[in-house]
């Protein structure tokens, strides 16, 4: 797993991407109660905001961490915002990208740099 400055995960297998927000950034939000997703076949670019997500606490912004397409969203999470609380690092994944440049993971940091990184 690769990890964002803005909190965000992610697993790569081959050239598809699941991102999803880490258990920190979950604890910070507090309890998610609404997400709204980008639509298939979206085209991103990294940084673009690609999800809301609202809790009892704040609204946010999820950007794209990289390039790419947006081939699958995670439509439990749209029912079931709470899951997001319940399993941030697993099943509450927000959507799955194609990478344009899988090369542009390199940058990001690993498990270790993000648990220094959030101190």
């Amino acid at each position: 797993m690769k990890f964002t400055e803005e909190h965000e995960w992610l697993d790569a297998d081959g050239d598809v991407v699941t991102v999803g927000i880490t258990e920190h950034a979950a604890e910070q939000l507090g309890d998610v109660v609404f997400v709204e997703l980008p639509e298939v076949g979206t085209s991103v670019n990294k940084d673009d905001e690609v999800v809301v997500i609202e809790s009892v606490k704040a609204a946010s912004d999820i950007l794209a961490p990289i390039d790419g397409e947006i081939v699958e969203v995670n439509e439990a999470i749209v029912e079931d915002p709470g899951k997001v609380n319940d399993d941030p690092q697993g099943a509450a994944w927000f959507f799955k990208i194609k990478a344009e440049d899988a090369s542009q993971m390199d940058d990001l940091m690993d498990e270790a740099a993000y648990k220094d990184f959030i101190g």
